[in-house]
């Protein structure tokens, strides 16, 4: 099936393409350390749970948890079973976690493969926990800003199959009842997986309501699930349940609602052979000429063309479009035209805007095309690439430019082999209405900016690491550039020992934590006070970003990670430090 594509717009003005380096600040970053009165609840991987997917989702779990609706406000699981919360306002007074709330069943007497519990902060006032054994518990924290001493009270606690972590919730009230829609991840046995690691990955979309008339009772309302093969980069609902977000190496796909496997059916598709082709193009280096073939009995009336810059969507009266999607490159329409040949064939002629390159794909990702070349250009084609092969390797070395060695590639220069894709599905109808594909566009990390609004998520671009907010309320523009972290991308690749990544949500650094002891503070640019100048060419620098290493005392492995405006909070098995970065 064809998705319809669509891509990610940067922001230029968000760049700075004349960024030169970070410099090394030897300023000391205080640091403050809090011991713990238990050790954290961590969950460490079985045998069985060997693969690759385990150690991404469960291995590399992040088990501090921040608020995004109160500032400098963390929660984490201690060994005891309890919620505990930290909350600083004065570093040099800082006083011990408090207990919020404490989980009446022991996960440690489940029987099953235990995961670490997730906790998710739904709202302003609620909280969705996971004991790490199955069971789904929903918490009224009244407002944790002013009540930081009343206890969480569970409003809704059910067993809901085979264990899980909390990915995303949202709660929001349509029609005057309150719901909490929840992502549940899950890694599971698949005896389809043959050929694979025999595990398939889940994402469960679960909705509890407030029953009506009944303000205390809540209960769940639907559950859909999705099927893939890899751990989801990211994934979260939008502010009001309308549809999910997933990002992934590979596609997840919904495969059943309420427990019914959904039936596998197409949209109805016009009465031609599926394995035939649907259209036929070919191309020179001015235009591209499109053949689709139309259903039996179409008049020129029922055809619905629309043709953009850099899309084109095709469609025939009640059936699916024929073709649609994003160009290969742009064209001009008012120099396009299409035309019938008696009423069997479609004929479309696009005008490229630049002349010249040939297309590699006519609307990209869709495969359901054949492109027929001529000897006349199949001819072109190998004169042009002769020159890339030849009868001994590295024939002429001392030509001014030697084929290029791929051991000579950084190892920060590598990018996986799956490309990566980032899809938006309906909630009504569970089909996908945007698709990108990420490409080269390696995924960093995710973080909270504005907890009214879906997570946002960093990607890198070239050596950038761009941030991306999600839009739902604009379909035009469903992800938006907000901010630019130069040069993070090369930066972060080089740390082999990373662990953790995020940034503040005032943009005003990012930082990366090592699997033991060392934090990397990377600060926007900022203005100097002395006049300095760069002697290779030779103007007036006026901006400078900063670099500075942090060094943890202790010797245990960081099990979280966190950052807000002025602090970053670094778990240990056995301590809380933080670390003081704006003032």
């Amino acid at each position: 099936m064809a998705y319809p594509n669509c891509s990610l717009k940067v922001n230029r003005d968000l760049l700075d393409p004349s960024f030169e380096s970070y410099r090394l600040s030897l300023d000391s970053v205080p640091c403050y350390n809090v011991e713990l009165d238990a050790v954290v609840a961590e969950v460490k991987l079985k045998d069985s749970q060997y693969t690759l997917d385990h150690m991404k989702a469960f291995g590399m779990y992040n088990y501090l948890h921040a608020d995004p609706w109160y500032e400098d406000s963390v929660y984490f699981f201690d060994c005891k079973g309890r919620v505990l919360n930290l909350k600083v306002t004065l570093d040099t007074a800082l006083g011990k976690p408090r207990e919020v709330f404490q989980m009446t069943s022991d996960p440690s007497s489940f029987d099953g493969e235990r995961l670490c519990a997730s906790l998710n902060l739904t709202s302003a006032t609620w909280a969705a926990l996971s004991d790490g054994a199955g069971t789904l518990t929903l918490l009224h924290t009244s407002n944790r800003g002013e009540s930081s001493h009343l206890k969480w009270e569970p409003m809704f606690s059910e067993s809901l199959g085979e264990p899980f972590i909390i990915l995303n919730s949202v709660s929001h009230i349509p029609a005057g009842v309150h719901s909490i829609e929840l992502l549940l991840l899950r890694i599971q046995k698949d005896p389809d997986d043959a050929k694979g690691s025999g595990f398939s990955t889940t994402l469960e979309w679960v909705t509890v309501e407030n029953s009506v008339g009944q303000e205390k009772r809540y209960e769940v309302r639907k559950r859909r699930l999705m099927k893939g093969k890899s751990v989801p980069h990211y994934a979260a609902v939008e502010p009001q349940g309308k549809g999910v977000m997933v990002a992934s190496e590979k596609p997840f796909t919904f495969i059943q609602v309420d427990g019914v496997p959904l039936e596998d059916k197409p949209p109805e598709n016009m009465d031609v052979g599926n394995a035939e082709p649907i259209y036929f193009w070919q191309q020179t280096e001015e235009d591209i000429t499109v053949c689709i073939r139309l259903p039996e009995g179409t008049t020129k009336d029922d055809i619905c063309f629309k043709l953009s810059v850099d899309s084109i969507c095709v469609g025939v009266r009640d059936y699916r479009p024929l073709l649609q999607g994003q160009l290969f490159a742009p064209v001009d329409p008012e120099a396009s035209v299409w035309t019938t040949e008696d009423d069997k064939s479609l004929e479309v002629n696009l005008q490229k805007r630049s002349e010249g390159p040939l297309w590699s794909e006519l609307v990209l990702g869709d495969k359901r095309g054949q492109y027929i070349v001529d000897e006349e250009q199949a001819a072109q084609l190998h004169q042009r690439l002769a020159y890339l092969t030849a009868e001994e390797l590295n024939a002429n070395p001392e030509k001014d430019n030697p084929p290029c060695n791929a051991q000579e590639l950084e190892d920060c220069d590598g990018f996986p082999d799956d490309s990566s894709t980032l899809m938006r599905f309906d909630g009504a109808t569970l089909n996908p209405t945007h698709v990108v594909n990420l490409g080269s566009h390696q995924y960093l990390f995710t973080v909270d900016i504005n907890p009214s609004e879906m997570p946002a998520f960093c990607l890198r671009h070239d050596v950038d690491a761009l941030l991306w907010q999600p839009r739902p309320e604009q379909p035009d523009a469903l992800w938006e550039h907000i901010a630019t972290f130069n040069a993070l991308g090369y930066v972060q690749a080089s740390k082999r020992d990373k662990k953790f990544a995020t940034c503040a949500p005032n943009f005003s650094y990012a930082a990366l934590a090592e699997c033991l002891r060392r934090v990397f503070i990377y600060r926007q640019p900022s203005a100097v006070d002395t006049v300095l100048f760069n002697r290779k060419q030779g103007r007036q620098i006026g901006q400078i970003a900063k670099q500075q290493v942090a060094s943890l005392e202790s010797n245990d492995p960081v099990l979280g990670f966190r950052a807000t405006n002025e602090r970053l909070f670094i778990l240990t098995s056995k301590n809380m430090f933080i670390l003081k970065v704006n003032n």
